[in-house]
Parts: C-alpha cells; structure tokens; sequence
C-alpha cells in the first residue's frame, strides 16, 4: 500500500507537473492528495523541505526507470540499451509526462535555491553508485564520467520532446550513435591540452 509520504509527494508532483513551481503550496498539495489541510505540513514542515522530499521521490523514481531498463532485455549491449532508453524517454513525454515536467521544474528551482542544489549532488551521488555498472556493462572504461553524459544526453531529448513533441519521435538510432562515440578511451588526446589542464576530471 502507498505510504502516506509519497501519497503526499505524488501529489505534490502532479501539482508541478501541471501548475509549475509557484503553484506548489501545502495547501494545494493537501487538495491535490485528496487530504485534510495540514496533512502536508505535518510531514514537511516547510515548502523547502517539500520539494526536497519531491527529488527524493524523483530519484527513487529515476532508479526504477533504469532498473526496467537493465532489466528489459536479455542482451545487454549498446543497441538494446539504446530502443529501451528511448522508449522511456517517449514514455516520459507521452503518458507520464506531468512527472517529466515536475521532474525539470525542480531541477529549475535548485538553480536559485543552494539548499536544494546541495541535495541535487547527494541524490546524484546516489544515482551514480547504482547506474555506474549499467555502463560499465556497455564497455566504458570510464562509467562514472560516461554516466554523467548519457544521462545530460538522455534529458536532453527528453526535454526537447516535451517542449516541441513530434509524433514521429524514436530516438533509438540517435542514442545508439551517441553512445558508440561517447564511450570510448577516458583520456583523448585533447583532453592534455594547455586550454584543459585546469578542467575538473572526473574519476572513471
């Protein structure tokens, strides 16, 4: 059964995902649950700490989505990789797309909010300690960096999707091409150039 919390959070989704972020009060997500005024206040007493409770929500929902990606197929390589990824990006965009939106309108917010920022990178952490393998499986021998790219790749045109749908969209081929040259050796040549000595690196 649905706990009460993520009753709560689910709410609080649908409301930005249909309403945008200013939108997002106790109060609205009370009579967007279905619940007494004050339900939400009780479990999260301020506003930022409900839309932290909301990107905890989008992550653990994250995880499942790469979980039924890895778990889709039994041939685990780029091509299979890349029909799944896309067909839960044009899932996203179609059927669960109020989720999609929700899911960007927080990103937005920790643009301007350091507190939701700072949560934003352990949650990422936390993704990356789960998914990091997933890419190691396509051959990267650097997963963690890889990670970072296909996932920036993957919202991408999620994003896109959203803002300027198409009703031809099948991006299977495109992530497949990505893929092919984003995992290749960690250390390119160009990366040793004077321009990129200071760059961060990111440890595969």
């Amino acid at each position: 059964m649905t706990s009460r919390r993520n009753q709560v959070l689910d709410a609080a989704i649908r409301v930005l995902g249909t309403s945008g972020t200013r939108s997002l009060t106790h109060r609205a997500t009370d009579t967007e649950a279905g619940l007494p005024h004050g339900s939400t206040s009780n479990l999260f007493r301020t506003r930022d700490a409900l839309m932290q409770g909301v990107l905890e929500r989008v992550l653990d929902r994250d995880i499942e989505a790469w979980n039924r990606l890895a778990d889709t197929t039994d041939t685990f390589d780029i091509d299979s990789f890349a029909v799944v990824a896309g067909r839960m990006i044009g899932e996203l965009a179609a059927t669960d797309r109020v989720f999609a939106l929700a899911r960007f309108a927080v990103f937005v917010e920790a643009g301007l909010n350091d507190d939701l920022r700072q949560r934003i990178d352990e949650n990422a952490a936390r993704l990356s300690a789960w998914a990091t393998p997933l890419i190691a499986a396509l051959g990267s021998r650097a997963p963690r960096r890889h990670l970072k790219l296909v996932s920036s790749y993957l919202d991408g045109l999620l994003l896109n999707q959203l803002v300027l749908p198409s009703p031809t969209f099948d991006p299977a081929d495109a992530i497949a091409v990505f893929l092919r040259a984003a995992l290749q050796d960690p250390a390119p040549a160009i990366a040793s150039a004077p321009a990129l000595a200071s760059a961060p690196e990111y440890a595969p």
